[in-house]
């Protein structure tokens, strides 16, 4: 495990929290895909700009990128050894992006650089795209799991219990 990606259902299932948690204990650097999105005051990227990042990154020996952005995904399965995949409730990931919200309001988050904002098209992107994804994400998982490992975890106890066997 020397390339892996960190990806999950939606916002809000714990992908940044995760990724920083396993870069701790396998002492591998963490790229956070929103961090390469996001410019100051929420301005996206270009998509040339955002790839060019990634296949920065990709070319290290190691690394930890949490994150799932489509339209680059296949970038970074061609070089990631292990996928691990995350996924909570859609209750439960939208209940952490509101924390989230009143936990960093007004406040840049760590991971991402931009103050923090929460807005009904974020809450409805959340909500309706999650059901969607699930066919999505198992349909990928499956195919990468061919030549990849594959890590699925699903429950917030299945995440912390992944990182506390490492040990």
């Amino acid at each position: 495990m020397k390339k892996i990606m960190v990806i999950g259902i939606s916002a809000g299932v714990g992908k940044s929290t995760f990724a920083k948690k396993l870069g701790r204990e396998l002492g591998i650097d963490v790229y956070h895909l929103d961090s390469y999105f996001w410019k100051p005051d929420w301005v996206e990227a270009s998509h040339e700009e955002f790839k060019a990042a990634q296949e920065e990154i990709v070319a290290k020996e190691c690394w930890i990128i949490d994150g799932n952005y489509s339209k680059t995904f296949e970038l970074r399965a061609k070089e990631a050894d292990t996928i691990i995949y995350l996924e909570l409730p859609r209750y439960q990931c939208l209940y952490r992006v509101i924390k989230r919200y009143f936990t960093y309001i007004g406040k840049k988050r760590p991971d991402l650089g931009c103050t923090e904002k929460l807005d009904w098209k974020f809450i409805k992107f959340i909500w309706t795209t999650y059901k969607p994804r699930l066919h999505k994400m198992q349909e990928r998982l499956n195919r990468l799991s061919q030549d990849k490992t594959v890590i699925i975890l699903k429950g917030k106890k299945e995440m912390n219990d992944y990182i506390s066997n490492m040990q």
